[in-house]
């Protein structure tokens, strides 16, 4: 197999941009900009004080768990032998912005290389050999190329062959089965000791369904802790491998009883969608849960780039059509991106009469909604390709995520409308929503939520939703946002559900592309040194255990 391995000339490069004047302070160089665009956060919770001594105790064994998640995710997007040569960079915001970044691609600048010696990012990352061609892969008889936890290797002959994940990273899985025993021993809660159960033995499988099942079980733990190879959005080519990550959780019991009676309310939202009816004829599940959480550690996939607020999982459609899914707001995290990103860009952009309509109530409805919203829809094609996330292929993510946003936002204001939501009104909803996109189309045109809230900024821009009065700042028209968005719901809902993927790539290429005068609205953010994300200050010492 082939690696992408820095060369030494460019190690030699590098080495020399490390020697610097002892003179007068110089001018920060442009990564050293890029590092500073992420602020740094402490992780922690004020919910860890309410744990057992055996919970802290798993507190601590999970976030070792996520350790090696994270080794292993190193692997799948850049690949241990080029991680080993950043050991060899002798400039420190180069290397910092490397470990922020997971790789030499800056996620968050469409994954543009910024170490010398690397080029553009390869579809694949480290899935699939760098050199394979389609027709290699296509000509592959092995069924189990097409599973989401498989890598595709050459043997010593060139030839493709399929590595299982649990064969893949067998040293580090072994890690990882003893650590799982240990915490099982402790576990004292029911329906978690049952989830680590199945999920210790989905490590050895490759088989993550019935421990999915376990999980949707897991009602009424204090922690909760999700492990595994999970979201694909880094495989470019195929849109099926997924990556290794884990989110350690402490449940918010106050914030979560607030919002559990919404879960009985999904049937009924499915037949509020702004699409036509032969889009909206499943049913969602309602064994279902929206619950709030504090998360004390991050690691793998959804420590890299931009973090993580909300998880809306499991992505298996057999489970959410038979249960349904988990929704989990990650409270800490999305305080920290309100204060530290939110509130300044909205103080940049929104114009006076409105700034104040921007609050974290709509902050958190938004995203809490978002996650509902993946829930809704249709997974199955109404053309009879099969699942959407399969017809969609590598556009079905950021698609997946522009149906979460807008439909979100839909449901956000039917609630408001009935009364269900009190703490927010739908004119904060909207005007939130739209500041959020200038927070969130800094993740790049690469990266799925990133081209997602550019093909909706663009949508809502052209039917009007928003325009800029004499200094430039946006004025929200929420009466013609409210319609765009109804609009772009159906738009979106009927993409997934025809599951034409050339159709889905056309109207992304065309219509997810940063204009002129976005660009010039996100360079103004930007020399106002405004964080574009957060990096965290993370650990069990963090944590005081």
């Amino acid at each position: 197999m082939k690696k992408l391995v820095i060369c030494a000339m460019a190690i030699s490069m590098l080495a020399a941009v490390g020697c610097k004047s002892k003179n007068a302070p110089e001018p920060k160089s442009e990564i050293q900009q890029k590092v500073d665009e992420y602020a740094e956060f402490t992780l922690t919770s004020d919910l860890i004080q309410n744990l057992s001594a055996n919970e802290k105790e798993l507190v601590k064994i999970f976030i070792q768990i996520g350790d090696v998640m994270d080794e292993i995710y190193w692997d799948q997007y850049f690949g241990n032998e080029n991680r080993k040569s950043l050991d060899t960079i002798s400039d420190p915001a180069i290397r910092a912005f490397a470990n922020i970044q997971y790789g030499a691609w800056d996620r968050l600048d469409s994954e543009k290389p910024f170490i010398p010696g690397y080029g553009e990012r390869p579809a694949g990352c480290n899935f699939y050999p760098v050199d394979m061609t389609k027709e290699e892969f296509d000509a592959l008889e092995d069924p189990l190329k097409n599973s989401e936890y498989s890598v595709i290797r050459r043997d010593a002959e060139g030839k493709l062959y399929v590595l299982p994940y649990h064969e893949a990273y067998k040293e580090q899985l072994a890690k990882v089965d003893e650590l799982m025993a240990k915490a099982i021993e402790l576990a004292e809660n029911p329906g978690l000791k049952k989830y680590l159960e199945a999920r210790r033995e989905a490590f050895k499988t490759d088989d993550y369904f019935q421990s999915d099942m376990v999980w949707m079980d897991m009602k009424d733990s204090k922690l909760d802790f999700v492990v595994g190879p999970i979201e694909n959005y880094d495989d470019g080519i195929n849109g099926l491998k997924c990556s290794h990550e884990a989110f350690v959780l402490v449940k918010d019991e106050q914030w979560s009883n607030d919002l559990s009676k919404f879960a009985a309310l999904l049937p009924e939202m499915q037949k509020l969608l702004p699409c036509d009816e032969k889009y909206k004829k499943e049913v969602p599940g309602t064994d279902c849960d929206i619950n709030v959480y504090d998360v004390v550690y991050y690691a793998g996939d959804c420590n890299a780039g931009s973090k993580t607020i909300a998880i809306n999982l499991p992505n298996d459609e057999r489970v959410q059509l038979k249960k349904g899914s988990r929704r989990l707001q990650l409270k800490n995290a999305m305080k920290a991106k309100f204060d530290n990103i939110m509130t300044p860009i909205a103080n940049l952009m929104v114009c006076d009469e409105q700034i104040n309509k921007v609050t974290f109530n709509a902050f958190f409805g938004n995203t809490c909604y978002h996650e509902v919203a993946h829930g809704l829809g249709i997974k199955q094609t109404v053309t009879g390709k099969g699942a959407c996330r399969q017809a969609l292929g590598a556009q079905y993510s950021a698609w997946e995520e522009a149906k979460a946003d807008v439909c979100g936002l839909f449901l956000t204001e039917q609630l408001i409308e009935r009364g269900e939501i009190t703490n927010s009104t739908i004119e904060e909803n909207y005007i939130t929503f739209i500041a959020g996109i200038l927070r969130s189309v800094r993740f790049g045109a690469t990266e799925a939520h990133g081209v997602a809230n550019i093909m909706c900024y663009n949508y809502f821009k052209e039917h009007g939703a928003f325009s800029r009065n004499e200094q430039g700042k946006y004025v929200i028209d929420v009466e013609k946002a409210r319609k765009a968005a109804r609009e772009w719901a159906a738009i979106i809902i009927a993409m997934e559900g025809e599951g034409d993927m050339e159709a889905a790539k056309a109207y992304s290429e065309k219509n997810g592309k940063i204009g002129a005068e976005l660009q010039a609205d996100l360079d103004a953010i930007r020399d106002a040194n405004i964080p574009r994300d957060i990096i965290y200050k993370q650990g069990a010492e963090v944590l005081g255990l």
